[in-house]
C-alpha cells in the first residue's frame, strides 16, 4: 500500500528517530529529563546507523527492510524496558544509606 503524499518522507524520518528514542527513553527512567532526552536521541541515531551498516555489510539494503528492522528493535527494547522488574525499595536515610531505626 503505497501512497504518494509529500509527507511520506518526513513522516518516515520522524518515525525512524521517534520509535527508538521512545524505547530508549522508557528504559532510562532514572535520569533527569534533559539527560534522558539527550541519551534517547543519541541512542536512536546509533540504532539507525547500526541497522544501516549491518544491512549494507550483508548487501541486503532496502528502505522497507530498514524500517522493519528499526521497528522490530524498537518494539523489543520497549517491551524489555516495560516488563523488567524493579527491586523492592527499602526505606533508607539519604546520608548513610542504611535502613532507618525506629
Amino acid at each position: 500500500m503505497d501512497t504518494d503524499t509529500p509527507l511520506r518522507g518526513p513522516c518516515a524520518v520522524f518515525f525512524l528517530f521517534a520509535a527508538p528514542a521512545v524505547a530508549i527513553g522508557a528504559a532510562l527512567r532514572g535520569l533527569d529529563p534533559l539527560g534522558r532526552l539527550v541519551c534517547a536521541v543519541a541512542g536512536a541515531i546509533v540504532l539507525n546507523m547500526l541497522v544501516t551498516q549491518g544491512m549494507l555489510a550483508v548487501h541486503r539494503w532496502s528502505v522497507r527492510g530498514g524500517v522493519i528492522a528499526v521497528t522490530a528493535l524498537s518494539v523489543l527494547m520497549l517491551a524489555l524496558a516495560t516488563t523488567r522488574r524493579r527491586p523492592k525499595r527499602t526505606e533508607t536515610t539519604e546520608v548513610t544509606g542504611k535502613p532507618e531505626k525506629e
